[in-house]
Parts: C-alpha cells; sequence; structure tokens
C-alpha cells in the first residue's frame, strides 16, 4: 500500500527534476553554441583578480596591514565576485527568457513557477563557477594565493554570498516582472549600490556608526569581515558564519517570494506575453 502511495510522489519528483534540468539544459546550449557569453563570464573576475593583484604587489611593500595578510584583497575581490556573478547570473538567465519571447511559452508549459526559480538558481550557480574558478586558478599562478586555502570556511563564505546573489536576483527579476524591461539596468546596478556598506575591503568599524547597523543587515559583512579573521588573525568566526546564515535566509525567503508573486500576478494579467523588445 505504501508503495503504491509513494510512486506518484516519486513520479512527480523526478518530472519536476526533469523539467528543472531541462531549462537548465536549453541554458547550457545556449552558452555552448555563443562563445561570446562564457568569454564574457570569465572576462570581468580575471581582470579584476589582476588589477587588484598589482595594488596588492604594492601595498605589500608600502603596508604593514597587507604584508601581515598578504591575499587579502585578491580574496575579497574573488568573493565579491561570487556574489556579482550569482546575482547577475540569476538575472541574465531570468533576462535570457525575455529577450528571446520565451516567458510566454514557459507560462503555458507544465512548469511550474517554482521550478523555474530553481532552473535559474542552478544557472546561476553555473555562470558563478564558469566566472569565478579560472580567476582564482589564475591567482595561483600570478600571485602564489590560492584561495582555496581558506579550507571549508571558502564553502560557507561562497554559499552565503551566492544565495544572497540569488536573493537579490530574484528581487531585481520581479522588478522587471513589474514594471517591465526598462528596469533591466538594475540587474546591473543593484550590487554596487550595497558595496559601500559591505565591507569588502575594509572592516565595517571603518564606517560611521551611524553607518555601521546597516551593514550588519546584510550578510555580506559578516562574511567579509569572517574571511579577515582568517587570513589576519589565523581564527575562523562561527559567529559571523551563522549572522550571514540567518540574514540570508530572510533575504532568500524575501526574495523568493517577490518573484513568485511577481510571476503569478504577470500571468494572471497576460503580461507575460508583453514584457519582451
Amino acid at each position: 500500500m505504501s508503495r503504491l502511495a509513494d510512486a506518484p510522489t516519486s513520479q512527480a519528483t523526478g518530472s519536476m527534476i526533469g523539467r528543472i534540468g531541462a531549462v537548465v539544459l536549453r541554458h547550457v546550449y545556449l552558452m555552448q553554441t555563443s562563445w561570446p557569453r562564457v568569454f564574457e563570464l570569465m572576462y570581468w573576475p580575471t581582470i579584476q583578480m589582476i588589477l587588484w593583484g598589482f595594488i596588492t604587489q604594492f601595498f605589500l611593500q608600502h603596508s604593514a596591514y597587507v604584508a601581515q595578510a598578504a591575499g587579502v584583497l585578491i580574496a575579497a575581490v574573488l568573493l565579491w565576485d561570487v556574489l556579482f556573478r550569482g546575482q547577475l547570473g540569476f538575472s541574465l538567465s531570468f533576462l535570457e527568457e525575455i529577450w528571446s519571447r520565451n516567458l510566454g511559452n514557459l507560462a503555458v508549459s507544465p512548469l511550474a513557477p517554482r521550478e523555474f526559480l530553481a532552473a535559474l538558481t542552478v544557472m546561476s550557480l553555473l555562470r558563478t563557477l564558469i566566472g569565478v574558478l579560472p580567476a582564482a586558478a589564475l591567482a595561483i599562478v600570478f600571485y602564489r594565493f590560492n584561495i582555496f586555502t581558506l579550507g571549508l570556511p571558502l564553502v560557507a563564505f561562497f554559499t552565503l554570498l551566492l544565495v544572497f546573489g540569488w536573493a537579490i536576483g530574484m528581487m531585481v527579476s520581479a522588478l522587471v516582472l513589474r514594471v517591465g524591461q526598462g528596469a533591466e539596468s538594475v540587474a546591473w546596478l543593484a550590487i554596487f549600490l550595497l558595496a559601500p556598506v559591505s565591507a569588502v575591503y575594509y572592516p565595517v568599524a571603518t564606517l560611521p556608526d551611524w553607518l555601521q547597523p546597516v551593514s550588519w543587515m546584510l550578510p555580506t559583512a559578516p562574511v567579509f569581515e569572517g574571511m579577515r579573521a582568517i587570513l589576519v588573525d589565523d581564527t575562523v568566526r562561527t559567529d559571523l558564519l551563522l549572522h550571514a546564515a540567518l540574514v540570508d535566509l530572510c533575504y532568500l525567503a524575501l526574495g523568493a517570494f517577490l518573484f513568485l508573486y511577481s510571476f503569478h500576478v504577470a500571468r494572471k494579467r497576460g503580461l507575460l506575453l508583453q514584457v519582451g523588445e
């Protein structure tokens, strides 16, 4: 009896994974047939890493702080790109569907909105790995800095920043669904609005007192403080990781709600067929 009851559940799960995989495969095929897309994914992280690598070389000779923890700036650049690529990977995969006028087709297919959401997060992960891994490898070759020596905390940093990138990407996509394609430039601007209070290259204590609470309301500040704690003090701050995880969950829940609600409203009003060039 239990086998009979479990069979439809198992079949439904398999179908759901198949639909998510189909959307992911569509975007993978798109990248396979367009090398400029793949090149662009790797280009900016690599250029950023090279630029900040030279700046680090300079500061190593003129700054006691950087000399104490060589690679702190390169690690910050690489982790910041995880957040940026995670958000952009989600938003661009969504915008690809708009540019190709495919949202209407997806809306009438068996693909559920939450499955579409899951497919976009998978694509974000793939785009982030394609963009950041070559830059991390070149940092080893050019500057002898291996970010993978951070060990398990690096996995936590990567996951926390990627999830926050998804949350921002969901909010940006919800905005595009709400106000139209004119808001797509927000996909490139959104993350940089958070950069000054994210404490990427300097401690939170550098910020004015009234701005520090705002910084701690983002998961980025505890992540980058945690990174500096490892590289400078050789200490793993689990309290900062827990802080970032809790804040991350709040933003992820808000982003998913806004995306699914906006998608529902747009489909109900027939706006999905009107979004596009």
